[in-house]
């Protein structure tokens, strides 16, 4: 006799799950708690009192909770092999199949003037502050000259959308020959981890990268540089001039244009799948020395920064908080460049302001809407805003004026 002659085959009320062409579809969990109390009732000779609030009442909802756990972690191995729904590891399991990596998150960036003694050095990682308190440190070591000026790039100690505004910085750390620092121009803007939707918009572009010579190969090979966010690609067939969303492509060439990367890196990567013969179009040059064929000069342009001014109108109640405009600021910036975000800063893009009316709205009952305007100038009118092939919005805490009625 072997071990499966001992074995009997039990039965069950509770109702088991299937896998059907539609997916896999779990048992309501009322059913299962119905089931397992027909189960123990029937165990006991069908005269126990089935209400929950007996001990055999909660052994059945224990029981339920614990298949109820199971069957959703089955659902989600389910979804997660889906690129359509898959989220965190298993999204990034997806993307290695396509050697793509879920955008880090990066620090805001501000150029900042640092005068002070002649060739006084300023070490990499000396500290400075803004108006908020967030403090930046120096990329690299700072070599004032013979006047006692330089200046270099510092970052922002935490990572995530941080606004840094022109004029704000000042000293943090004391440093000898250091004497003054300054900004002239606002930070860029850092970022939280890419979210899932970012993610899966950038996957489904790197599958044209496999292909060669055609404007989807291009931005699809641009997109899996290292430390793009955006890129943008058309091409001019003809014989004269054309000119796309502000943008005049030269004939017979591809225009190309990306936020974030290296130049180099980029460069490589149009040069790959350009089609042979094709010329650029585009404001940055840079000599790619790593084609079989010899050194060629790449051109693309670089996505300049469309500041995105906004106009939020609530109506005054008893309940309005005195930082309220701090909250709504907060919470435009948090939803576009926040983890997981879902809203997208695109090259050549749209915005409308019906995108923040949810965004305002869900701070809390008490932000009650009148109005939302918006434009790319100070008192802003309009209700969306676009810009060209080679501009990608941008959203900063300064540009949100709020206000209430």
């Amino acid at each position: 006799m072997t071990m499966s002659d001992t074995l009997t085959t039990g039965t069950t009320s509770v109702p088991a799950p299937s896998l059907t062409d539609a997916g896999f579809v779990s048992p309501a969990e009322t059913d299962i708690l119905s089931g397992a109390l027909a189960d123990i009732n029937a165990a006991f000779g069908n005269n126990l009192n089935t209400a929950l609030s007996t001990p055999q009442g909660q052994l059945a909802m224990t029981l339920t909770a614990i298949l109820g756990d199971a069957y959703d972690q089955m659902l989600a191995v389910f979804n997660g092999v889906d690129p359509a729904r898959a989220s965190g590891r298993m999204q990034d399991a997806i993307g290695d199949i396509y050697f793509l990596e879920r955008l880090p998150a990066t620090s805001t960036v501000v150029s900042v003037a640092c005068s002070g003694a002649a060739n006084a050095v300023i070490p990499q990682g000396t500290l400075v502050q803004d108006g908020n308190g967030n403090t930046y440190a120096a990329a690299n070591d700072i070599t004032l000259d013979a006047t006692g000026a330089g200046a270099g790039d510092f970052a922002c100690t935490v990572t995530g959308p941080i606004a840094c505004p022109a004029n704000t910085i000042e000293i943090y750390q004391s440093v000898v020959g250091l004497s003054s620092v300054s900004n002239a121009a606002d930070g860029i803007i850092g970022s939280d981890v890419e979210g899932r939707q970012h993610f899966e918009v950038r996957r489904r572009a790197s599958v044209a990268k496999n292909a060669t010579g055609s404007v989807s190969a291009i931005r699809g090979a641009v997109l899996s540089v290292a430390g793009v966010n955006d890129a943008y690609a058309c091409d001019n067939p003809n014989d004269t001039p054309i000119t796309v969303d502000d943008v005049t492509i030269s004939p017979h060439s591809v225009y190309v244009c990306v936020d974030g990367g290296s130049d180099a890196d980029v460069a490589a990567a149009i040069r790959q799948k350009k089609p042979a013969g094709c010329g650029y179009t585009g404001t940055t040059a840079v000599v790619d020395n790593n084609a079989a064929d010899g050194a060629q000069t790449v051109l693309f342009s670089r996505a300049q920064k469309a500041p995105v001014f906004l106009s939020v109108v609530l109506v005054k109640s008893a309940s309005t908080p005195n930082n309220f405009s701090n909250l709504v600021q907060d919470a435009i910036i948090d939803a576009f460049y926040g983890e997981g975000s879902e809203y997208e800063l695109k090259i050549d893009s749209m915005l409308y302001a019906s995108q923040f009316y949810d965004i305002v709205q869900g701070i809390g009952s008490w932000a009650k809407l009148l109005s939302i305007t918006m434009g790319l100038s100070p008192e802003p009118s309009g209700l969306f805003i676009s810009v060209g092939a080679d501009s990608i919005p941008e959203i900063l805490p300064e540009n949100i004026t709020v206000s209430v009625v």
